[in-house]
């Protein structure tokens, strides 16, 4: 089964991108792959400590995911697969393309202002070309009646 692979993180046009990813799994009988990645300076702390916050942030991740997961099955169908990584969240969402051979798709949400569409989306269109599958980047702003429209 093909899977959509978005990145769950605290971004405001993260939204549209699970969105995007449910409705088009949905609509095209493929899964839903969420990564979120803990980068590793968030535990540069005393060994206790750094597991606490550990477990904490893994918890959050556990929390904002099960929304994302009861919207997608109540109304997509689709039961996503949650995926927790610590590192660079570069290198870990190319290290979990390359590692499961299911993904077919890199969904990313691009923010919609001036700033540009964020440093995930700069940073992976930079490399597309090499990349082993295609980007699907959504527009932060896009409304959810045309995300329907176009899934």
């Amino acid at each position: 089964m093909r899977k959509f692979l978005v990145v769950l993180d605290d971004s405001r046009e993260c939204l549209n991108a699970m969105r995007f990813a449910a409705m088009r799994a949905a609509n095209t009988g493929g899964g839903v792959a969420i990564l979120s990645v803990i980068p590793p300076d968030e535990f540069n702390h005393w060994i206790g400590v750094g597991d606490i916050m550990r477990e904490e942030s893994r918890e959050r991740i556990q929390a904002h995911f099960e929304v994302f997961a009861k919207w997608m099955r109540d109304k997509q169908k689709v039961d996503p697969e949650l995926v927790i990584r610590e590192g660079d969240p570069l290198t870990e969402i190319l290290a979990q393309v390359k590692e499961d051979g299911e993904i077919g798709v890199l969904v990313l949400g691009a923010a919609a202002d001036k700033k540009g569409p964020g440093p995930l989306v700069s940073q992976l269109t930079r490399s597309a070309g090499t990349l082993p599958v295609p980007i699907t980047i959504v527009p932060g702003d896009l409304s959810k009646e045309r995300l329907e429209a176009i899934t």
